[in-house]
């Protein structure tokens, strides 16, 4: 009887990976598993098949003549979307929708409302949506707002509240004096600092420094300004930055101004409050004059000392090279700390001008991927001054420096 257990346990054991190797391969009988699908995993093989069957180029248009596909009708789309989420995870969702605006074209049927109501929201969803704006109908514009507002809320909902704490011990700290006045002294941090001091026979710390703030303890402390490349690679660099443009701009001490640029230059910062209105008024796609935005940037500098510049752009110049280098270490030059991010998303480093990201290590501006949940504790190192925590991986080592 252990025999016989043993072989029914090999067999279901041969049979499950027959199965498994027939759902990769996707071949019906030509597969050479011998294999046949039934039930749910039928399903799951059709709802692939209509994505990644033979005969699908990318570029192909939905309703092209082919042996599996979506159809040409927005109806026979939707229930494709409707099965694969209930067939597969979020996760794998939201690759398999990003593969069929890619390969089949379906970003043309994301105009119309229902097709947006069918759709698993997400970052790179929402830039789908962004590039189509101007073709968008106005039937479309509300279904597609309302979309992007939900993937909007979710990412300021898991990055706000740490952002905010992280920043404003920055700014706390960077404010900190060491000859305060009496009332402004922080009796908890100048005991701390002089525990060395202490002296046992008389119970007390001799506080050798003084540590306190400044009165201005509300006031602007330091001003930051993102200048964000909207080319269509930089999509969901656009789409986070314009999260935390919103967040940065809730805080009283920070003064935060939004710029964003492709060959012409758009100051948004009139709409930081509302970081959809952020999205629909950039326009993704077209060139790159990197050179003329940071001469507007460096135009809007009034304190160098305490502005902080995040340029976040694959570098990938097409207006002025030496133009460009040359406004960073002016302004470097003149106090401000310069941060340079190749992206602001979670995909880490995309391809980017390596050459440029080498001349920028040189000037002491370091060009690096950023991941959203990074990117808090890169603005305050850059705000207190301090080396930036750079995930040294995502660079040649010679585009390296601190």
């Amino acid at each position: 009887m252990g025999d016989g257990v043993g072989t029914d346990g090999t067999d279901r054991a041969a049979d499950e990976r027959l199965r498994r190797w027939r759902m990769v391969l996707g071949g019906e009988s030509a597969d050479g598993t011998g294999c046949a699908l039934s039930g749910r995993d039928a399903a799951m093989d059709g709802a692939l098949s209509a994505l990644y069957g033979s005969g699908k180029e990318k570029g192909t248009a939905v309703g092209t003549d082919r042996s599996a596909g979506l159809g040409a009708s927005a109806p026979a789309v939707a229930r494709w979307l409707g099965d694969i989420r209930t067939y597969f995870p979020s996760s794998v969702v939201q690759v398999m929708q990003r593969d069929a605006i890619d390969r089949l074209g379906l970003s043309a049927l994301l105009l119309e409302p229902e097709m947006l109501e069918a759709v698993e929201a997400d970052v790179h969803l929402v830039g789908t949506l962004l590039s189509l704006n101007k073709a968008m109908p106005e039937t479309t514009k509300e279904t597609a707002r309302a979309v992007v507002r939900k993937v909007v809320a979710d990412i300021e909902k898991r990055l706000a509240t740490r952002t905010r704490a992280t920043l404003t011990g920055a700014l706390d700290r960077s404010a900190r004096v060491n000859r305060p006045r009496h009332r402004d002294i922080d009796w908890d941090r100048t005991i701390r600092a002089n525990l060395k001091n202490y002296l046992p026979e008389h119970g007390t710390v001799v506080p050798e420094r003084l540590i306190g703030y400044g009165r201005a303890a509300h006031s602007v402390k330091k001003e930051v300004i993102l200048c964000i490349d909207q080319s269509g690679s930089m999509a969901a660099s656009v789409v986070y930055a314009s999260v935390f443009g919103a967040v940065l701009a809730s805080m009283r001490s920070l003064a935060t101004r939004l710029v964003v640029f492709d060959t012409a230059v758009v100051d948004l910062t009139d709409q930081l409050d509302d970081p959809v209105d952020v999205l629909f008024g950039t326009q993704l796609g077209g060139g790159t004059d990197i050179n003329r935005a940071l001469t507007y940037c460096q135009s809007r500098i009034t304190r160098p000392a305490d502005t902080v510049v995040v340029l976040i752009s694959d570098l990938y110049e097409g207006g002025i090279r030496d133009g460009m280098l040359k406004r960073v270490a002016a302004m470097k030059a003149s106090g401000v700390q310069f941060v340079a991010l190749l992206a602001l998303s979670d995909e880490g480093a995309p391809a980017y001008d390596r050459e440029h990201a080498a001349a920028l290590a040189a000037l002491g501006a370091p060009a690096f991927a950023c991941t959203p949940d990074l990117f808090p504790e890169v603005m305050a190192a850059a705000i207190e001054k301090r080396p930036l925590p750079i995930p040294d991986k995502e660079l040649p080592s010679r585009a390296i420096s601190r």
